[in-house]
């Protein structure tokens, strides 16, 4: 947590969840009316989705190398090209030029808990979150409470992957949810154990459109979040926050926080949550927006520079209508290296 909150900590931590160009006031719910949840829990029985069950573990998952990756638990994205980002989105998220990309694997959903409890079993890692003993956790203000933005992200000692929102949390029951609170090297550190690495901005990008083209890649990507047939979409396939952000989260699509892997629709790769739940890391440096030309954003070996951010992906479930319209392939936000938070997690690769 060096140098807490940090200038990309307080861009992640104010644009993750308010967006370019949000409203500045805030209208707190009244008591009882369903305010956002600091722990991940199920809006009600009756509303949650069907969830895969399971421990999050898929067949064969384990250990592997450079040489001879473990594949466990991946789908297959085709070769392809496409034009990353929106151009009439934030922006942070236009100049983007034509990519090519070879065919790839990626996690089918984010990393969960259990594969991540897995990793550590076998390797005794301890993440940056554990070693600085505190971490930045999301806490919804209280009925009454004067709201200040980025008064919602607190410092919590005690926060780390097994203790998401602090002390008194934690993960029992929830292997299959997400991990979070893991940093840039706790998430690299996983990705070596299996032989794989972490997605670079290009490849997260084209796995999340699924194999959208035209009109459909425009709906999937479009800046204005409030339409009906965009909301239509984003129900059916994203975690995200339905209410008045950050004090009331209604969770009418079944989850308040985050929500297992595979509880909403897949894309047409066969990828869940790619969008909302948790924001997904990128191995690739932040640069501000595509078209910046930066070959220090980027180590030779694959790496944000030490001190750099990196861009994650895909917004979370913070994400809403009126204050963050980043539930999109698109979006894109710097992540301090060191950092680790209660919304972010990660998937990882492999390319042949």
């Amino acid at each position: 947590m060096r140098g807490w909150p940090g200038r990309a900590a307080r861009i992640l931590l104010a644009g993750a969840a308010l967006g370019a160009g949000a409203a500045s006031a805030f209208t707190p719910a009244p008591p009882g009316d369903g305010r956002g949840a600091s722990a991940s829990a199920s809006a009600s029985a009756s509303a949650a989705p069907a969830c895969r069950a399971g421990s999050g573990l898929p067949a064969g998952f384990g250990p592997g190398s450079e040489a001879a990756p473990n594949r466990a638990g991946m789908k297959p994205v085709p070769v392809g090209r496409f034009v990353p980002g929106a151009d009439a989105g934030y922006a942070e998220e236009r100049g983007g030029r034509e990519v090519a990309l070879p065919a790839f694997l990626i996690d089918e959903h984010e990393v969960t808990n259990a594969q991540f409890a897995a990793f550590v079993r076998a390797t005794g890692y301890i993440t940056e979150a554990e070693r600085a003993g505190a971490s930045a956790v999301f806490v919804a203000p209280r009925p009454g409470e004067a709201v200040v933005p980025y008064g919602w992200w607190k410092q919590v000692r005690g926060a780390d992957w097994r203790h998401p929102q602090g002390p008194g949390s934690g993960i029992a029951g929830k292997a299959a949810h997400p991990v979070v609170q893991v940093s840039l090297a706790d998430a690299e550190a996983y990705a070596r154990w299996l032989g794989r690495r972490l997605p670079t901005e290009a490849q997260w990008e084209y796995a999340a459109l699924g194999g959208l083209t035209g009109r459909a890649a425009r709906l999937a990507n479009a800046f204005e979040g409030n339409t009906a047939e965009f909301q239509r979409l984003l129900r059916r396939t994203a975690n995200t926050w339905q209410g008045s952000f950050p004090d009331r989260d209604r969770g009418a699509d079944g989850w308040r926080g985050t929500a297992p892997a595979g509880c909403f629709a897949a894309n047409g790769y066969g990828l869940s949550d790619m969008v909302g739940n948790v924001w997904e890391l990128t191995r690739d440096g932040w640069t501000g927006d595509h078209a910046a030309d930066d070959p220090d954003a980027v180590r030779p070996d694959g790496r944000a520079p030490e001190g750099r951010a990196t861009v994650m992906k895909g917004g979370s479930f913070l994400c809403s209508p009126d204050f963050c319209v980043r539930y999109r392939p698109a979006s894109r936000q710097p992540l301090e290296t060191g950092l680790a938070t209660s919304h972010v997690g990660f998937r990882t690769v492999v390319t042949d």
